[in-house]
């Protein structure tokens, strides 16, 4: 095999890797219809949760009013006791806000607004997968714009990476 058949091989296997990547980023759209408000029971947010599954790429997407509410990431202590003093990165204030899960493990997220939290306005979700590479990781400043929500990636976009893959291998055969 010559050179540029192996270097368009490798170009073509870079391209199915991030279509894959593509194909399994979901957007969960925290509380579905509630959004993220302060809820009537406690347990809202994690019975939600309890029914999601949660990958490194994913989107969480906090549908909130500006003013009224804030999306911030803690600890597990202080998730346990609604301390919004030391948060993880960024304090979202501006909804809706989307936020990447870049990295897998246990994630707690709070609303720091008045006695939300205690009133069970918390978040905690495990991820399951590894860090993504800096490249993919978008940072929390540029999350704030809206996604529709979705529980999985269109019917159609399998049908999409099979046919180009398959177009692939003839290019690279010829």
């Amino acid at each position: 095999m010559n050179m540029n058949k192996m270097s368009g091989l490798g170009g073509v296997v870079a391209i199915l890797m991030l279509l894959h990547y593509a194909e399994a980023q979901r957007v969960h759209q925290v509380g579905d219809s509630q959004g993220w408000r302060v809820p009537q029971d406690t347990t809202t947010y994690q019975n939600w949760a309890s029914n999601q599954n949660f990958t490194v790429g994913d989107i969480l997407a906090f549908d909130f009013q500006t003013g009224r509410h804030n999306v911030i990431e803690v600890s597990r202590d202080s998730y346990s006791s609604c301390n919004s003093n030391n948060p993880i990165g960024s304090t979202w204030n501006t909804g809706p806000s989307n936020i990447t899960l870049n990295r897998g493990g246990e994630h707690y997220y709070i609303c720091g607004v008045g006695q939300h939290c205690a009133n069970g306005q918390r978040l905690a979700i495990n991820v399951s997968g590894s860090a993504l590479p800096p490249s993919t990781a978008i940072p929390p400043s540029s999350t704030t714009t809206p996604l529709s929500p979705s529980s999985s990636a269109s019917t159609s976009f399998p049908t999409f990476i099979h046919f180009l893959f398959f177009s692939a291998l003839v290019i690279v055969a010829f």
